[in-house]
């Protein structure tokens, strides 16, 4: 027979089995995570940003328009810092406070020591 398959085999002699296919396909998958290996902490920073879009819309949403919703984010924010203006001044001098009475405790240890 002219032109005919010398072999018996009735696959092409270049097609892939299922199992080689699958192995290329996972090989395949796995190179391309590795090229796009995302950072942990960018991942947190855009997760948080979206979350304050989000927020920042429903609030337009309830109040009926960006200007009011805004306003309201605004006034919030200004409570909140007036509230926490004291308390950080509060914590940094008692801070300061307790730094200078460690710093006299271990100069007077090391006079009584020298």
């Amino acid at each position: 027979m002219i032109g005919g398959r010398l072999d018996k085999d009735d696959r092409a002699p270049d097609a892939l089995d299922k199992a080689d296919l699958r192995q290329a396909y996972e090989r395949g998958r796995r190179d391309e995570r590795m090229s796009r290996k995302r950072h942990p902490m960018l991942m947190t920073v855009t997760f948080l940003l979206a979350l304050v879009g989000v927020v920042l819309l429903v609030t337009a949403a309830v109040n009926g328009s960006f200007t009011r919703g805004g306003g309201a984010v605004d006034q919030q924010l200004n409570v909140a810092a007036g509230r926490a203006a004291p308390a950080v001044s509060d914590a940094a001098s008692s801070a300061g406070q307790r730094l200078r009475e460690a710093g006299q405790s271990a100069k007077a240890q090391a006079e009584k020591a020298g």
